[in-house]
Formats: structure tokens, C-alpha cells, sequence
């Protein structure tokens, strides 16, 4: 005969989750073996729980429960449990293979329980910030209003109100899992499960803080002062460690992430850690050599010793004059494009002149 679960926890077929919650855990306390308990009727108690508590199970139950068995029994179909059923093409019976998966699974070997993650860890936070390539080129700090969870100075961080106790969870002894037995037409698997009790941590307050309502942390805006490092370039991200949401109940807080964005600059391109900048002279000064000053990123002009003949076009290296290296020694170079400026105006002095160099040979 099929178990009624209902009866199991003693509560109504049109009870309420709230009210299955209290039922089983104050069934699951008194029959806890930790406790002397029976322990065959508190996993009965736990398996009718793990059903009654998910909406979708419970809709399975209450659609087939016990008549389902009979019909199983004139040889249509088979009844199992935890959602799972099968029955011959001729029978009018539902097949559920959502979790055929997680059953294979565990025919095979994989029911062992797996490695609690760290589910009271922090969100991450990201955001895009942009500066400009000075800013880049001599660091920057930042200030940043963020809106996240912050730990909760009532109950700094536990989630319990003061001077009360953490106690591990009674229902899964704080492993943050419990086991689910499942009869099918191949036989009994076991899976393990997230405690529903304890949401999976292991552990609850003794009485949750009333600030914070056992969460250990409260929304709040901050303001974060943070300094990006000479030499950063654009689409680089740059971690802060603990400086994401505050993690549930003194849980690992998440990071910040901030990706970098450089604004476009009048005078210099920017490849890698190297500056190109666009020059012109006039002609005279690439015929017989001059001195010209360049701008540099870091606001000292220099000059440029440009030789004699030099022809149109020419790309000069100045060592040393690019961007700083991201978190290490050195400088990138400054790269100088020279073009030779053709004037298209003349005074009739000028032309004279030209005319004259001309004949000359030039």
C-alpha cells in the first residue's frame, strides 16, 4: 500500500507550506536519531517532506497517490516515487523523465554526496569606468557610490540576533545536504539533496537578528575610494578582492570589477604601451635641419633634433616617452610622424626665391 504522506506529517491534503514546514520539523526533531529518535520514521518523515514541500511533487502525489498503485497492480503500469512513473503505452499514466538524468547518474556510481559550494559567498560587482589618458598615465584614484549588500553591523554579519547562538542544522547535521531514496522500475537509487531546511549552509541562527532578518547583511550604498594603476589600458579589468555584496551570514564577501574604458585623446594614439603623435615642419626645416619641440603625455615639451634632408613621411622613436608599464618597470616610446608642410600660398618674395633655387638645381 502506498504511504500517505499527509498522514506521515499529520497534516491536511489542503495544508499550507508554512504549516507542512512546522509539521515536519517538529516530527523531525523528535525522531531525529542525534536524538534517540526512530530512525526508520525519520527518514519516512523526511521522504514524505521532500515531497510535500515541492509543488511539483506534491502535484504528482495528490494527481496519483494510491489509486496509482492500483492500477499498477493489473499489470498497467508501476508507481514509484518522487515524481517518477511509468505505465504501458495502452494506460492513460503520465512519464516524468526530468530527473532521468540525475538517475542515471546515480546507477552508475555517482551518488556520492558532492561538495558543498560556497552558496553564502557574495555577488561580484562590475562596472565600467572611464578616465582619461593622462589619468592612465599617472594612476588615478576613484570615488564610486555603490548600491549592494553590506554586512549588517546589528549582528555583524551572523545573521543572529546578539548574544545568541549559530547551531548546526538539526535536519541535515550540517552537511547542507540530505538524502533521497527513490523506488523506481530498475530499483532504489539514493541522490543527495540541498537541506531544505538550512537552504544547504549547514547551520542556522537561534534566533535570526531583527535587523537583517537572518541574512547577516542589509542594502546599503557606500562610498569606495579606489586607485586604478599608472599604465592601465583600455578593456583591461582591474579585481578589488572583498569588494562585492557582503556574503550571507558572515560569508565570503564578492569582488569588484572594474573595466576600464580610456577616453580618445587630441594629440596622441595609444598602441599597447607606445604614443604616436602627428607632426608637421616646414619645408625649409626638413631641407636644412631645425629643432622641434614635441608635446609629451606628461606635459614637458622636448626637442627633436631633426637632420638635414630629411624626407617627407619620416617616422622619428623617441625612447622612453610612452606609456608606464602596467604594474612593472619602465616606459613604452613616443612614436613622431613628420610631415613636410607644403605652402600653397607664396609672396611674390617667396616665388622669386623659389624661382631662383630652382635655377639653381634645386
Amino acid at each position: 500500500m502506498a504511504k500517505d504522506y499527509y498522514k506521515i506529517l499529520g497534516v491536511a491534503r489542503d495544508a499550507n507550506v508554512n504549516e507542512i514546514k512546522t509539521a515536519y520539523r517538529k516530527l523531525a526533531h523528535k525522531y531525529h536519531p542525534d536524538k534517540g529518535g526512530d530512525a526508520e520514521k525519520f527518514k519516512e518523515i523526511n521522504e514524505a517532506y521532500q515531497v510535500l514541500s515541492n509543488q511539483e511533487k506534491r502535484s504528482q502525489y495528490d494527481r496519483f497517490g494510491q489509486a496509482f498503485e492500483s492500477r499498477g497492480q493489473g499489470g498497467g503500469g508501476f508507481s514509484g516515487q518522487d515524481g517518477w512513473f511509468w505505465g504501458r503505452p495502452d494506460t492513460n499514466f503520465d512519464v516524468d523523465f526530468g530527473d532521468l538524468g540525475d538517475m542515471m547518474e546515480e546507477m552508475f556510481g555517482f551518488n556520492e554526496p558532492r561538495k558543498k559550494k560556497d552558496i553564502k559567498k557574495g555577488k561580484d560587482i562590475r562596472i565600467d569606468v572611464e578616465i582619461t589618458l593622462e589619468e592612465a598615465y599617472n594612476g588615478v584614484e576613484k570615488e564610486f557610490n555603490l548600491a549592494r549588500f553590506g554586512q549588517c553591523a546589528r549582528c555583524s554579519g551572523s545573521g543572529a540576533e546578539p548574544d545568541t547562538k549559530i547551531k548546526e542544522c538539526f535536519s541535515c547535521r550540517g552537511t547542507g545536504q540530505v538524502q533521497q531514496i527513490r523506488k523506481t522500475i530498475l530499483g532504489s537509487f539514493t541522490r543527495y539533496a540541498v537541506c531544505p531546511e538550512c537552504g544547504g549552509e549547514g547551520y542556522k541562527p537561534e534566533k535570526p537578528c531583527n535587523v537583517c532578518k537572518g541574512e547577516g547583511r542589509v542594502k546599503e550604498e557606500k562610498k569606495m575610494k579606489i586607485n586604478i594603476p599608472a599604465g592601465v589600458d583600455s578593456s583591461q579589468t582591474i579585481r578589488v578582492e572583498g569588494g562585492g555584496e557582503a556574503g550571507k551570514r558572515s560569508g565570503r564577501s564578492g569582488d569588484l570589477y572594474l573595466r576600464i574604458f580610456i577616453k580618445p585623446h587630441q594629440t596622441f594614439e595609444r598602441k599597447g604601451d607606445d604614443l604616436f603623435v602627428a607632426m608637421t615642419m616646414a619645408m625649409t626645416d626638413a631641407v636644412l635641419g631645425a629643432g622641434i619641440k614635441l608635446p609629451t603625455i606628461e606635459g614637458k615639451d622636448i626637442i627633436l633634433n631633426v637632420p638635414a634632408g630629411t624626407p617627407a613621411k619620416k617616422v622619428f622613436r623617441v625612447s622612453g616617452k610612452g606609456m608606464p608599464h602596467f604594474r612593472s618597470y619602465g616606459r613604452g616610446d613616443m612614436y613622431v610622424d613628420l610631415e613636410v608642410e607644403i605652402p600653397r600660398k607664396l609672396s611674390r618674395r617667396q616665388k622669386e626665391l623659389l624661382e631662383n633655387l630652382k635655377a639653381e638645381g634645386l
